[in-house]
């Protein structure tokens, strides 16, 4: 018996990502949408990604968006593939990053009688996304799919998700792929550069925070070159670290949780905040109190592509709506007038360094000296990836994110997000060295991936580290309920990772002192594939910030 031809939907769907540019898909394969399937599997120019959970799969492709500036890709099924997955499209939301995430959906004829695994898509992922539609037509399909790719591009970029009924799949079609869509040019008009460059020519001590919303290689350069100019001093916003050159001699640090006290302080102090790119969120601002909401004797200076988000919480004496790379270009052009050049970023750069520069705290494995260790034997480009937890603290404090994109690490706090970024990573970057760290918790929240990650070939080296706890909550319950008798729910009972890294079959160690990871890192270092380091510490060592138990107990 001959096998069917492909429907002609499914093949348009097929040929509407290639024509975009689409490379890579990651799934988890589900029956709602085999029309698909098949139809990637008779191309060659894109690659399927097969994985082992939703949460992966969009983590994944939340990072792929994050690194290529184009959508991160994802298929998943209806119902409980796509509840898996809602957490990638809220981390793609908070990160201002471009995805697009097809969800298998039922039948047209099936609809609102809850029939099996059935979600009204656009309600529920509404919220926490740019846009949600359903594709009833298949001769929509190319209209639908160029919007989805211009909508996650354009302004702040962010996800998109499309549910694409099963016998729409099914149908014929003569429509044919609209061309690729690129992104909006938004330069900055010259008067708004002129009075940027006069405010901060009236200014006494000003600060830049930047990274965020459509920042790129280009941006990066240029506002570098800019702020170096001036002389002024540039933090990056939460987990943003690779937005400017660390070694930049007016590099001053990262905002966000646990950031060096003079930084916040010099923040704080500011006259003038040039924001690019960042939208001033909770976790960058410590509560939008760094800087102070409003203060009559400072001024700032918003940059942002997306109107939407200038003035939306901090009240701006200057809104620029520009994309970062035109902006950024556009400042460092700038050469009308005398520019004054302070001495304040060279400061605060001696500051930063101070304060990444780790000393011996006396624990058996000190994290402080391995991220330094690693930053001695790791190439200065290789990506880091991490979810969420204190462990991510030693690397956000310690190590210099030289390459661009070189941190991958959700802005939204999302645990589990280290080990499927890495994945992605070492598949977009096969040439750079990939590192994904998680905390004990965190890595089990997206742990299966490994085998993702051994299945498609990825080179990447795994840092799992491993103190008993849910770290962050047992630091925060120190902190308001202290005493053994009061720790509640926060106890982990782990399993042996370095026998679950081997078990996926890749390359593992143990390391319970500095030199044993030392060690252990210096043979991961020169093997290729999988790669696992399981380090035990104990809880004492909560944080970089130098958090410790015993201390929060006895303040």
């Amino acid at each position: 018996m001959k096998a069917p031809a492909t429907p002609a939907a499914a093949r348009l769907l097929v040929d509407c990502l290639i024509e975009q540019g689409c490379d890579r898909v990651f799934t988890v394969p589900g029956e709602s949408f085999l029309q698909v399937l098949d139809g990637l599997g008779q191309q060659d120019a894109i690659e399927v990604v097969t994985c082992r959970q939703e949460g992966g799969v969009a983590f994944m492709a939340c990072a792929d968006g994050a690194m290529t500036g184009r959508p991160g890709v994802a298929f998943v099924t209806r119902g409980p593939g796509a509840t898996n997955a809602s957490i990638g499209v809220h981390v793609a939301m908070q990160d201002s990053q471009p995805m697009i995430l097809f969800v298998g959906d039922v039948d047209s004829e099936m609809r609102d009688r809850e029939g099996f695994q059935e979600v009204d898509f656009s309600a529920f992922f509404g919220p926490v996304a740019k846009w949600a539609a359903r594709i009833d037509s298949a001769d929509r399909i190319p209209e639908y799919v160029a919007r989805a790719y211009a909508t996650a591009i354009s302004g702040r970029p962010g996800p998109v998700v499309l549910a694409l009924p099963e016998d729409m799949l099914s149908r014929a079609t003569d429509a044919t792929p609209r061309p690729r869509v690129e992104r909006p040019a938004q330069a900055p008009c010259p008067d708004a550069i002129q009075a940027m460059m006069a405010l901060i020519g009236d200014a006494a001590a000003p600060i830049a925070i930047i990274g965020g919303a459509g920042w790129n290689a280009k941006a990066r350069a240029h506002f570098q070159l800019f702020a170096e100019r001036l002389g002024i001093p540039v933090a990056t916003a939460f987990r943003r670290q690779d937005a400017i050159e660390p070694s930049s001699p007016v590099y001053a640090g990262n905002l966000g949780y646990g950031p060096n006290p003079k930084l916040v302080e010099r923040v704080k102090n500011a006259d003038l905040i040039l924001a690019v790119g960042a939208r001033l969120g909770e976790a960058t601002t410590d509560g939008y109190t760094v800087p102070p909401l409003t203060a009559k004797e400072r001024k700032l200076i918003h940059v942002h592509p997306d109107a939407n988000e200038l003035n939306r919480v901090y009240p701006a004496d200057l809104a620029i709506c520009a994309g970062m790379d035109e902006f950024a270009e556009s400042a460092a052009l700038w050469d009308e007038g005398d520019v004054l050049s302070f001495d304040a970023g060279a400061e605060a750069h001696a500051e930063w360094e101070a304060w990444a520069t780790p000393q011996p705290n006396g624990h058996p494995l000190d994290m402080g000296q391995a991220v330094a260790f690693m930053r001695e034997t790791l190439p200065p480009d290789s990506i880091v990836c991490n979810g969420a937890g204190n462990f991510a603290g030693w690397w956000h404090r310690y190590w210099r994110y030289a390459g661009f994109p070189s941190q991958l690490a959700p802005t939204c706090g999302a645990m589990g997000y280290g080990v499927p970024a890495a994945v992605a990573a070492a598949l977009r970057h096969r040439d750079r060295t990939v590192v994904a760290v998680a905390g004990d918790g965190d890595f089990l929240m997206n742990g299966q991936e490994l085998a993702t990650a051994v299945q498609h070939g990825a080179d990447l080296i795994v840092i799992v580290v491993d103190n008993g706890a849910y770290g962050t909550i047992r630091m925060h319950q120190e902190r308001e309920f202290p005493g053994e008798e009061r720790i509640s729910g926060t106890r982990l009972a782990n399993p042996d990772f370095a026998a679950l890294g081997a078990a996926y079959g890749g390359w593992s160690a143990r390391a319970g002192t500095t030199e044993e990871f030392k060690a252990a890192l210096l043979e991961a270092q020169n093997l290729k594939g999988l790669r696992l380091i399981h380090c035990t510490i104990d809880i004492e060592q909560l944080a970089a910030s130098g958090a410790t138990v015993s201390g929060l107990r006895n303040r």
